[in-house]
C-alpha cells in the first residue's frame, strides 16, 4: 500500500469515527450528517434550513465538540450590529490614566461560528460576515487580521416564518458552499430521539478528529484528482441551468431567471471530491457528482415569476439538468 493511500485508509477512520459521534446525537438524520460532513472537508460554510426544533444548534455544537475546535454561537436579531459580530475599539483607560484604543474581538473570531437565524439580522450586519465567509479575514479599522484555520459559518434560517426577516441578498448565499434542508425526522427516528434526549445526561462528547487531521484532510481533498470527462459533465450541468442556454431542458428556461455561476461549479468538484475521500477513494465517480449537486446549487438558482407561481422546487430543476448531461 503507497504511502497516500495508508493515509487516506487512517483519515477515514477517524472521520467515520466522527461521523458516528454526530449521527448518536443528531438522531435520524444521517444524510444530513453526511452532507456537513463534505461541507467541512471542503473547507466550505453550509446554510441550513429547516423548522425550528429539529435540532440544528445540536448538530453543529456536536461536530465543533467532535472536532475539538472552539465554538461560538450568535443569534441574528434586527438589532444586531456589525461591531456585535466582528468586534470593536473601545477607549479605555490604565492604571496611569493614560487611555488608548483597545481592540475586542467579536464572536466571529472562532474556529466554528453558528449563525442563527441569519435572516433575521438587517443586509449591513449580514454583509459584517461576507469579507470573513470569502477572505477568512476581518478588517476592523484599516486593520486586517487572518482568522485561525479551520474557519466554518454554519447558518441557519426558518423557511416558514418569514416575517420580519431580511432574505440573503445573492452575493451571501453564493458564499455558502451548500444548503442543506433538514426535514422532519421520520416516526421510528422519532422514537429514539424521545428516548435519547428526555432520559440521564448524555455522555461527554469524543473527539473523533484533531485540528491538525481535518486541515490535512482538507488539503487532501483539493489533491485528488477528478477525470477530465467528469469536470466536463460538471461544466455542462452548469450550462443546463442557464435559461439562455438552447441546451437546457424546458422546464429550466420556462422557470428559471438566473441559473448556477461557475462558482456552483467549483462547488460541486470539492465536495464531489469530500464525498470520494469520505467512502475512502482517491478518484471522483459520476455518483458523487449526482449526490453533491442539489445541495451545492439549489440555493444559487434564482427562480421566474413563472416558476414561482407554479411552485418549481430547485431540485427538480438540478435533477433535470443533470438528467440532460448523461452519456
Amino acid at each position: 500500500m503507497s504511502g497516500i493511500e495508508d493515509e487516506v485508509e487512517q483519515l477515514c477512520a477517524s472521520i467515520d469515527a466522527l461521523r458516528g459521534t454526530i449521527a448518536r446525537r443528531f438522531l435520524g438524520h444521517r444524510r444530513v450528517v453526511d452532507l456537513l460532513l463534505y461541507t467541512v472537508l471542503a473547507d466550505g460554510h453550509a446554510l441550513l434550513e429547516s423548522p425550528p426544533g429539529l435540532g440544528k444548534t445540536t448538530l453543529v455544537s456536536t461536530l465543533a465538540a467532535a472536532l475539538d475546535l472552539d465554538f461560538r454561537r450568535i443569534q441574528f436579531t434586527p438589532d444586531l450590529m456589525p461591531a456585535d459580530v466582528i468586534g470593536m475599539r473601545v477607549l479605555e483607560e490604565d492604571e496611569r490614566g493614560r487611555r488608548s484604543f483597545v481592540q475586542h474581538r467579536g464572536p466571529l473570531f472562532t474556529n466554528v461560528l453558528l449563525a442563527d437565524e441569519i435572516n433575521r439580522a438587517t443586509p449591513r450586519t449580514q454583509a459584517a460576515l461576507l469579507e470573513a465567509m470569502q477572505e477568512r479575514q476581518v478588517t476592523l479599522f484599516d486593520e486586517t487580521e487572518q482568522l485561525e484555520r479551520p474557519f466554518l459559518v454554519i447558518a441557519t434560517q426558518n423557511p416558514v416564518e418569514m416575517e420580519g426577516t431580511y432574505p440573503l441578498p445573492e452575493a451571501q448565499l453564493d458564499r455558502f458552499l451548500t444548503r442543506i434542508d433538514i426535514e422532519s425526522p421520520s416516526e421510528r427516528a422519532l422514537v429514539d430521539i424521545l428516548a435519547a434526549t428526555t432520559g440521564e445526561a448524555p455522555e461527554p462528547i469524543e473527539s473523533g478528529l484533531n485540528r491538525e487531521e481535518l486541515l490535512r484532510a482538507q488539503a487532501l481533498v483539493r489533491e485528488l484528482p477528478i477525470s477530465t470527462a467528469l469536470l466536463g459533465r460538471v461544466a455542462a450541468t452548469i450550462r443546463r441551468t442557464d435559461p439562455k442556454e438552447p441546451r437546457s431542458p424546458e422546464v429550466v428556461r420556462s422557470s428559471v431567471r438566473f441559473g448556477a455561476s461557475p462558482r456552483g461549479g467549483q462547488a460541486i468538484v470539492l465536495l464531489a471530491k469530500a464525498r470520494a475521500l469520505l467512502e475512502g477513494r482517491l478518484h471522483v465517480i459520476d455518483e458523487d457528482i449526482e449526490l453533491v449537486a442539489a445541495p451545492a446549487l439549489r440555493h444559487r438558482l434564482i427562480l421566474s415569476f413563472e416558476g414561482e407561481a407554479r411552485g418549481v422546487r430547485a431540485d427538480d430543476l438540478i435533477e433535470a439538468a443533470l438528467a440532460a448531461t448523461k452519456s
